[in-house]
């Protein structure tokens, strides 16, 4: 490879991370958004988080189309390849953390546009902030090739599990007192899933930064600790 070469190179791989960064920005920007409309009964803003999934596709499929162009092209190797694997693995978390703002969206438009107003009041805020914290965290230890930071994600992972836990435990004794209360506290909890879900979506995320980082993939270490203690 000429000089040239390895310069444009660099240059590629400089464009897909700033692309990764700017599609978690907009995925971010996505959450934040689907929860203030749910909070505030903000139709219109409800219905530009559905709209604006469609850029958030658009976004992984054209970082997809690079990554592939430049593995096809430079045949990266050790820590570029684990940097374009990286992002593919990263786009793809980002995708689905739109769809479940996307999910968030829908489920606070059928809340606010139903007949029966009553919402029941669960503590979404903590869990969604934290979730959203996690996410940030991860998309700063990606833009600073740093994964010091995966132990502490992976805590707040287990703090947003334990917040779904007793939002269903929640909803379910309002469900058994009032049978009329079913349909509001089924669509909260859906989106109580969807909180969970990208929590879960953002420690992938610190796990692909512990794998472009070290070369380490952590992803199943827990299973791996549990067989290894069962034999």
């Amino acid at each position: 490879m000429t000089e040239h070469t390895f310069k444009q190179f660099d240059v590629e791989l400089e464009e897909i991370r700033r692309g990764v960064l700017q599609m978690g920005g907009l995925v971010e920007a996505q959450v934040a958004k689907a929860l203030e409309g749910l909070r505030n009964g903000d139709m219109v803003l409800l219905d530009a988080v559905v709209e604006g999934d469609k850029s958030v596709n658009m976004a992984q499929i054209k970082l997809d189309d690079d990554c592939s162009h430049i593995i096809a092209k430079r045949q990266p190797a050790a820590r570029d390849l684990r940097m374009v694997l990286t992002v593919i693995k990263t786009i793809a978390d980002l995708e689905r953390i739109g769809d479940e703002a996307k999910k968030i969206a829908k489920a606070g438009r059928r809340l606010h546009s139903s007949e029966i107003p009553f919402a029941p009041r669960v503590g979404l805020s903590q869990s969604a902030e934290i979730a959203l914290e996690m996410l940030r965290a991860a998309l700063d230890g990606f833009a600073r090739a740093d994964a010091s930071r995966s132990e502490e994600i992976k805590r707040k992972d287990a703090e947003v599990d334990a917040g779904f836990k007793g939002i269903m435990r929640q909803l379910i004794t309002y469900m058994m007192e009032d049978p009329r209360t079913i349909t509001n506290s089924l669509e909260m909890l859906f989106i109580a899933k969807s909180i969970e879900r990208v929590g879960d979506h953002a420690m992938n995320i610190a796990e692909h930064v512990v794998f472009m980082v070290s070369g380490e993939d952590v992803r199943f270490e827990k299973a791996q600790a549990s067989l290894g203690s069962q034999s």
